[in-house]
Formats: C-alpha cells, sequence, structure tokens
C-alpha cells in the first residue's frame, strides 16, 4: 500500500464505520439494515477519494479529478470503474455501484483492523454446528478516538476536522449515529448534525444519495409487505 497515500496509518472510512458499529466487550456488531450500511461503506470509499483529489461533485456530477491509483486496493477498484465510465454519473449512480462492492469493502476494513492489533478474528460453535462470529476488541484506542471525535464535534461549537465532517454525514446518513447515542442525546445533537451535514458539499451530495437510494428502498418494501 502507498503509504504517503495513506495518511501514516489513518484508518479509511470503511473502517472507521465498522469500528463504530462495534459493541466493545460484545465483539458483536449494532444491527443496521444491511443495505444501508453497504451504502454508508460506499460512500466511505468515495470520501477517501474526494480526500485524496481523485474526485469531486457537484450538484449534478461525480467529476473525475485524477485517475492515479492510490495503491489502496479497497479504493482503486471503484476509482478504475470511475475511470473508465464513458458516461457522466451522479453520486447516487455511484453509491449503487460501489455498494455492490459492500462485502469486499467490509471484509477488507475488517481484515485490516485485525492486522493493526486492533480488533480479532473469533468464530464461537452453537451446539457444535452453528457458527458465529465475533470481533472482539484488542486494542480499543482507535474505537475509542472515533467514537470520542464525533461526540467532541456535536456537543460543542468548535469547527470540525473535514474528517470528522465526513464520518458524522455517513454515519448519521445509515443511522449508525441512532446506534451510538442515546434517544436524548440524539434529540439534543440534531440541529448540530444537520448543521455539520452542511458544512462539506462533498458531503452534502454523497448523504443525500445514500437517503434518496435508502427512501426508495423503504417505498419498494412498503409495497412489497402491502402484497403478501
Amino acid at each position: 500500500m502507498d503509504t504517503a497515500e495513506h495518511g501514516n496509518g489513518a484508518l479509511r472510512f470503511a473502517e472507521e464505520i465498522m469500528l463504530l458499529l462495534l459493541h466493545d466487550h460484545e465483539g458483536k456488531f449494532a444491527r443496521v439494515p444491511g443495505w444501508s450500511l453497504d451504502y454508508a461503506l460506499a460512500g466511505g470509499v468515495l470520501m477517501d477519494l474526494a480526500l485524496l483529489n481523485r474526485i469531486d461533485t457537484d450538484l449534478t456530477h461525480l467529476l473525475l479529478i485524477d485517475d492515479a491509483p492510490t495503491g489502496d486496493p479497497l479504493l482503486d477498484t471503484t476509482l478504475a470503474d470511475i475511470a473508465k465510465s464513458e458516461d457522466r454519473r451522479d453520486a447516487r449512480f455511484w453509491v449503487e455501484r460501489t455498494a455492490g462492492y459492500a462485502e469486499e469493502i467490509r471484509e477488507r476494513a475488517l481484515g485490516r483492523l485485525i492486522e493493526r492489533g486492533i480488533l480479532e478474528r473469533r468464530e464461537d460453535r452453537f451446539l457444535w454446528v452453528f457458527r458465529s462470529r465475533r470481533y472482539p476488541v484488542v486494542d480499543g484506542r482507535a474505537e475509542r478516538e472515533v467514537k470520542l471525535r464525533i461526540m467532541g464535534v456535536l456537543f460543542s461549537d468548535d469547527i470540525p476536522e473535514p474528517r470528522d465532517v465526513v464520518i458524522i454525514c455517513l454515519a448519521d446518513a445509515c443511522g449508525i449515529l441512532k446506534e451510538l447515542l442515546s434517544r436524548r442525546e440524539h434529540e439534543q445533537a440534531a440541529s448540530r448534525i444537520e448543521q455539520v451535514r452542511k458544512l462539506d458539499l462533498i458531503g452534502q451530495a454523497m448523504t443525500q444519495a445514500i437517503s434518496d437510494i435508502e427512501l426508495s428502498v423503504a417505498v419498494l418494501q412498503q409495497q412489497a409487505a402491502l402484497q403478501v
């Protein structure tokens, strides 16, 4: 991996998203809809590419700025897809497209967290047949750091760093903030969340794309339920 592109070991957004979902002691993940997590991971990949100045977005299109590989397989599959596309597409298209790789993104992110010594992988058996996979925290500093960054932004008036804006936008879009915060905390932070979401144009485009997709999925699920 190109360490210059990777910020001296800084976590990618996909890794931070997985840490946000993790319950400290159980090694299990908070339950959010699978498709919602897929879109958050996809948005994380695209936002990493944006921060590396590979892509940009306006109100109608996601734009390729530089097609030079980052040296990071987590990002370069999507970058190559964007580079070879002959049509200009919007952020929603690329969120949906990248979400098709969500399982691979998730496994790569978890694998990296294990390699970093942050998590370990355990497989428990139920009645010696059914396997349950857990990821207990080995070194909790990274998990605490990302959660504390979010709390520090949401409950202060400080100007947040660009990465903090992104992770809050993604966590809000896929419902992770509701898992991370109590109902009262979420209500208290609602106006601040909205304020933070407006600080980054790319983040706005990405989270709007995720919200639009989720709304479409919810409508389809509701229609399917009515037909049963």
